[in-house]
């Protein structure tokens, strides 16, 4: 016997006369907060080269946000997730696949696109710089690496009788050649004995597209979280690799100095070493290392 609702239809009855197009829908998109660590140009070959954390944008070339920059992204098609929406945009603005990738958020906000009502799903993607062959896509006109600094520039905190509310706000900068991208987000974290919330908001912004600015810093965040309790900053990381330029790397995601000898202390199952070395650098060669293999 087939169970019938309060209206008296069947599942498949109910199924046959309803319409979709009686509610409000959003359109679905995602936006890919893509990083990348490249060396800086270094005028002394005897001298190893910095690392930068760099972040995809793509410049728009079409309304809305006309010649502005934004993340790279597109809208999900009615045959695809989101992850695979996400693992297509990044296949077409990067020409890498099989990289780490991660949700973040999806941020919904009814006015954050002035088209329409876009809920945006965000992901995280991490790639070896030495992989990576960027493409500007349809709606851009070009794509290029950014290097980005995300810095505290004010924080406060307000008690509550259960609990507290902790403000920081926080400095983003985006260059590339004498383009500078500049934004101050703001970090909102409501703690109580019930409930823990942690919201985003733009203060000021320079030149990104939408939202962009609140996405990026989700991301960063997310990023130096996981960098202190995971392997994931490995995933920058070339097949081989000396243990500086992995210090190196997790310095530019933190933002501050690390104690070579806790650092390895930190890193010491992470990794293991090969039989290879650096050649041509300039300097005496240096052991080079792999992610452990027991990681994979």
């Amino acid at each position: 016997m087939e169970l019938r609702d309060r209206n008296g239809l069947t599942e498949r009855e109910f199924l046959e006369q309803y319409r979709a197009g009686d509610y409000e829908r959003p359109s679905v998109a995602t936006d890919m907060v893509i990083f990348t660590v490249s060396d800086t140009v270094e005028d002394n070959y005897r001298k190893l080269p910095e690392k930068e954390l760099r972040i995809l944008l793509i410049q728009r070339g079409g309304h809305p946000y006309l010649g502005q920059w934004a993340l790279p992204g597109g809208f999900v098609r009615s045959t695809e997730t989101t992850e695979q929406a996400a693992q297509r945009e990044l296949w077409e603005e990067t020409g890498v696949d099989h990289v780490y990738l991660e949700q973040l958020y999806t941020f919904s906000e009814p006015d954050r696109d002035p088209r329409t009502w876009v809920m945006s799903c965000s992901y995280m993607a991490l790639i070896d710089s030495s992989q990576v062959q960027v493409e500007a896509g349809d709606d851009a006109d070009h794509a290029a690496w950014f290097q980005l600094s995300y810095r505290l520039v004010r924080e406060s905190m307000e008690l509550l009788e259960d609990g507290y509310i902790k403000t920081r706000q926080y400095d983003l900068s985006l260059i590339h050649g004498d383009v500078c991208l500049n934004a101050v987000v703001e970090r909102k974290i409501t703690s109580t004995d019930t409930a823990h919330a942690t919201e985003y908001a733009i203060i000021s912004n320079e030149g990104l597209a939408f939202d962009h600015a609140k996405i990026i810093a989700c991301a960063i965040e997310r990023l130096r979280g996981k960098v202190e309790y995971t392997d994931i900053a490995l995933h920058l990381m070339p097949k081989l690799f000396t243990l500086t330029e992995l210090q190196q790397v997790y310095e530019v995601i933190i933002d501050r100095d690390l104690l070579k000898a806790a650092f390895r202390r930190k890193i010491v199952d992470l990794v293991e070493e090969t039989d290879h070395y650096t050649e041509n650098a300039g300097h005496r060669p240096s052991r080079l290392y792999r992610r452990s293999r027991e990681r994979i």
